[in-house]
């Protein structure tokens, strides 16, 4: 792959704060900075670094020595762009551009501009944009438009791109009033397919995890569909579902989506948080991990305190996706300690050559068998075959006759209510 002669050459930095003990490990938060400067294609990384610090410093975020020192590694790289992968305020943002005369992003403006690059439909177009203006607010515009963009978008990278953000906030608090509306006439447009696709209500199963674990290989194995699954952070942005028939003969639909990330804003968990509402609703959720990665196990954090800042019901059956089984060594200790799980809910398979997914598809059908809901259904007398059907699947826990009917109270699971629905339609 030859080097794009229009890119941006980036130079990305990790500061490592020695006073805080609950900081990354800096070696994989540089490689996890460097893939999330890869995933935007207009960028080249020129140079990466691990930056060691006592202490932040409030004005400049490093001390006068650090920053002459990184000022001649820009140089010599010729970079134009630096990423720094953490948060920087405003006032340090300013300070920086002015010392070292090149454009600087934080994490939360890079990943926004990924969100920007990434999202598809109309609904996370919205929420990026809002997120995007309510994050510029503080910030100063104006100085970034003499760089050229060579495509759409927020206009971090580059130029103004699709929307010039105004530096007045009025005008930017204008604009995302408007978003708003926009965006709650969109919601209402996906409640009625939402509502349209629960007269057929297929069984939701989620597919979560880390970004870059698999989810979206795993999904184009069982589905057939060719969703974007690159080696690429953030290659999915809106969920994509598709129905897929379990080995039983019952039919899901699999939900693909994001993928999480550590230290994620709070402020796109809180955009986010629609575009994941398949999550939300899923009867059962699969953790897609990436059994291969060095960082496995703090993924494996990342991603539950994520699902627990999304508020998911904790009653939600969650299996344990041991993906990527096919890139260890058969005498690896992970290999070894992923084959050998006793925990009757994890799953060591590979997405790439199918190991492991029949016995996968095998344990979601048992779940969705065990876990049932409660619902009211109300039934006129023509609608005795109906009656009949829930007698025989023995799901009735109560049954009051009317003059019209039946009022009946039922307990049954989702692949026996989806079953109910498709064969009396008009029961509800």
């Amino acid at each position: 792959m030859g080097e794009d002669a229009s890119a941006t050459r980036a130079y990305v930095l990790h500061p490592e704060i020695k006073s805080d003990p609950g900081r990354r490990d800096a070696t994989a938060a540089l490689e996890e900075g460097v893939a999330l400067a890869r995933a935007l294609p207009e960028l080249e990384v020129a140079g990466a670094q691990v930056v060691g610090l006592p202490k932040v410093h409030p004005g400049t975020l490093f001390g006068k020595g650090k920053i002459a020192e990184i000022k001649e590694w820009l140089a010599e790289a010729d970079a134009g762009l630096v990423l720094i992968d953490g948060p920087v305020s405003p006032v340090q943002q300013r300070n920086l551009e002015k010392e070292w005369k090149v454009k600087l992003l934080d994490r939360t403006g890079l990943i926004l501009e990924i969100f920007s690059d990434r999202a598809a439909t109309r609904e996370g177009v919205l929420q990026v944009e809002m997120a995007a203006l309510s994050y510029q607010r503080t910030r100063l515009v104006r100085a970034w438009t003499h760089l050229e963009r060579q495509r759409g978008g927020l206009g971090f990278v580059g130029g103004p791109g699709e929307t010039q953000i105004e530096a007045d906030r009025r005008a930017i608090d204008a604009q995302l009033n408007r978003l708003k509306k926009s965006l709650e006439k969109v919601v209402k447009t996906r409640e009625l397919h939402r509502k349209a696709r629960a007269k057929v209500p297929f069984p939701i199963v989620a597919l979560v995890g880390y970004t870059n674990a698999g989810k979206s290989t795993l999904f184009n194995r069982l589905t057939g569909a060719d969703v974007m699954a690159k080696d690429m952070l953030f290659a999915t942005l809106d969920p994509t579902m598709r129905r897929v028939e379990l080995p039983t003969g019952d039919e899901v639909i699999l939900s693909d989506t994001v993928g999480f990330i550590s230290e994620l804003p709070t402020q796109l968990v809180a955009a986010f948080r629609a575009t994941l509402e398949e999550v939300l609703e899923a009867d059962i959720i699969l953790h897609v991990r990436d059994i291969s990665h060095p960082q496995s196990e703090a993924q494996n954090a990342s991603v539950r305190r994520t699902l627990k800042q999304l508020d998911v019901d904790p009653e939600v059956p969650m299996l344990e996706v041991l993906n990527k089984i096919d890139l260890l060594p058969e005498d690896d200790e992970d290999y070894l300690r992923a084959m050998n799980r006793t925990d009757a809910k994890v799953f060591p398979i590979s997405a790439v050559t199918g190991q492991g997914i029949d016995a996968l598809l095998a344990e979601v059908a048992d779940e969705l068998k065990g876990k049932t809901r409660d619902m009211t259904l109300t039934l006129d007398w023509s609608q005795g075959a109906a009656q009949s059907w829930l007698q025989r699947e023995g799901v009735i826990e109560s049954e009051t006759q009317t003059d019209s009917g039946w009022t009946l109270q039922v307990r049954w699971t989702a692949i026996q209510q989806a079953k109910f629905e498709k064969q009396f339609p008009d029961a509800f």
